[in-house]
This record gives structure tokens, C-alpha cells and sequence, in this order.
């Protein structure tokens, strides 16, 4: 097991990566065709900005990313790209500005995770709270069309969250990356095709 975990932090480190993290989106990207030439992408967990890269790749420079963390990233902004030192669930009033002037994003995607306590139930309920905060934030920011992917630790409130999506994506899957660690709880949602809100938030 620790031979497959080096595996994918050997690659991060021989390809210029902060973070063994990239294969994940990398995976989830052939899976589900995240990414595209000339995207608005919002990144929410930036840091340490892997997956920040990993989008840049696809985006090129005719795209628009903007990232966020709590902490910042490791790595030079690229023009593409810009950054900002946020808590997502008290923003600062520039960064809700920017979000507006920017979007509407055709994918926003989530890598975050809550500092685990060692209780299951504890790291699970966290995980919720943070892969339904980017929905919210997804379901504002997201052009008709557009994607959402986030990380969630699996348990049993990931079938209701898995209810909100359909009601407002045409498509929902789940998928745990190869590139996940074995012992990991952690799966991601995607929801494709962004139908838009009603005024009864039904779809």
C-alpha cells in the first residue's frame, strides 16, 4: 500500500506538481470531460495548487481561472489565473465581487477536506458541510451547461446530496480516482449539464 501511495507522489514530484492531488482531476477529467480550451474554472481548495495546474493545462491562456484557500498556494499565478485567500463560508466582499464580474464559470470543482479529528462520523459531517457549501456556491456561479465536481467523505448523508444535484444537473456520477488512497473515504460527485434554478428551487 505504501508503494502505491509513493507511486503517485514520485509523479507529482518528477512532473512539477505541488501535489499528488493533480491525478485525481487528471482522472476525473477523461472520465467525465471536465475541462476545455478557453473555460472559466473556478477552483475552491486551491492550495497547495495542484489542481490549479492541472486545469491550466486544459483552460490554456484564452481560459479564466480564479482559485481560492484558506491558505495560499504554492505556485507562481499564471496570467490565466488569480487568487485569492478566502474562507468560502465568510468571503470578503472583494471576492464575491470578483466571482460576479468573472462568471458565470463553466466548471467549478472542489478538492477541499476538513482537518480530520480521527472520528469518522465527526470528519464525515465536516466533509458534507464543506462539498455542500461549493454546491451553493456552484449553483450561483455556474452557466447553463456548466459542470461541478467536489470531494465528499462517503456516508449516509452523500445519498441526499446526491438528490440535490438531480434536481438542477442532467447527469450526476460518482467516482473514486485510482489515484485516491485505498483506505481513503473519499469519493467525488460530479454533476454535468447545469440546468439553471427555478423560483421554487425545483427542477
Amino acid at each position: 500500500m505504501k508503494e502505491y501511495r509513493d507511486y503517485y507522489f514520485r509523479k507529482a514530484k518528477n512532473e512539477n506538481y505541488p501535489a499528488r492531488s493533480v491525478y485525481k482531476l487528471k482522472e476525473l477529467d477523461s472520465k467525465f470531460g471536465l475541462l476545455k480550451r478557453g473555460m472559466k474554472v473556478l477552483d475552491l481548495g486551491a492550495a497547495p495548487g495542484s489542481w490549479t495546474l492541472g486545469a491550466l493545462e486544459k483552460i490554456g491562456e484564452t481560459g479564466k481561472l480564479i482559485a481560492c484557500d484558506l491558505k495560499n498556494i504554492e505556485i507562481p499565478t499564471p496570467p490565466a489565473a488569480e487568487f485569492f485567500q478566502e474562507d468560502i463560508f465568510n468571503p470578503s466582499g472583494e471576492f464575491i465581487l470578483k466571482l460576479k464580474e468573472a462568471g458565470p464559470f463553466d466548471l467549478v470543482m472542489s478538492d477541499m477536506a476538513p482537518a480530520t479529528t480521527g472520528s469518522r462520523f465527526t470528519d464525515q459531517a465536516r466533509s458534507m458541510e464543506l462539498f455542500l457549501r461549493a454546491l451553493e456556491i456552484a449553483r450561483e456561479h455556474l452557466g447553463i451547461g456548466g459542470s461541478f465536481v467536489a470531494k465528499v467523505f462517503m456516508g449516509p448523508d452523500v445519498r441526499d446530496a446526491l438528490d440535490v444535484m438531480r434536481r438542477v444537473f442532467k447527469t450526476v456520477k460518482t467516482h473514486k480516482p485510482k489515484s485516491s488512497r485505498p483506505e481513503s473515504k473519499e469519493t467525488f460527485l460530479a454533476g454535468l449539464g447545469y440546468k439553471g434554478e427555478t423560483d421554487d428551487g425545483k427542477n
